[in-house]
């Protein structure tokens, strides 16, 4: 007997604002929405598709009353594919993203964030190709 990892679900008050920041950041699209949830995506899943193999789990917004009051037990991260660290950085802050500092100290290679609604999320190494000498 075996499950899959389908989706990772984040409380929240603004569904659709957090889908709309997290479509944008990870080039995702809304796949399904309903009375105060919205869940996004890179694929559609089918049961035919998630039976087959394990796919990238689908992120789902649900709106709850409470706020968020402490740091997140559980985290994403993203890596930049086709710029550096620093324009990603810039770029999610331009969407509504902001610094956090947990204490991380300034010489680690990541970058902790937070979204809109305060919630955590690390930005990691790019994983752009930098052109060598020799392919210029």
């Amino acid at each position: 007997m075996t499950s899959r990892f389908t989706e990772l679900t984040i409380d929240c008050h603004d569904p659709e604002r957090l889908a709309a920041f997290w479509c944008e950041v990870l080039d995702f699209k809304v796949i399904d929405r309903g009375e105060g949830k919205v869940e996004i995506g890179s694929w559609e899943p089918t049961v035919e598709r998630v039976l087959a193999r394990q796919m990238p789990p689908t992120l789902q917004f649900i709106q709850v009353p409470e706020g968020k009051t402490v740091k997140n037990r559980l985290h994403l991260d993203v890596s930049p594919i086709d710029g550096s660290t620093d324009d990603e950085v810039t770029r999610l802050l331009g969407l509504g993203a902001v610094r956090r500092d947990l204490g991380q100290g300034p010489d680690r290679s990541w970058v902790v964030m937070a979204d809109p609604e305060g919630n955590e999320f690390c930005v990691l190494r790019t994983l752009a190709v930098v052109p060598t000498e020799e392919s210029r």
